[in-house]
């Protein structure tokens, strides 16, 4: 599953947007134990930060989590 762009990931519906997120945060937490459900919140209009929190975490840089993301 790929990262979205800004203009598709504001176009999706929220169930949409919430079935693949809870996807993909599965498999991040799969991936990285020390990830948690905190660190995973996705709240409307935050996912920015959400990203920076679990790039900071991991200590990634913004592309090589976009790669991660990208590769689940």
């Amino acid at each position: 599953m790929k990262i979205l762009s800004q203009q598709k990931f504001k176009k999706m519906n929220k169930t949409e947007l919430k079935g693949n997120w809870l996807e993909q945060k599965g498999k991040l937490k799969e991936k990285f134990a020390v990830l948690t459900d905190d660190d995973l919140l996705f709240e409307q209009g935050k996912k920015e930060e959400m990203l920076g929190k679990i790039q900071v975490k991991l200590g990634k840089t913004k592309e090589e989590l976009q790669k991660i993301i990208e590769a689940l």
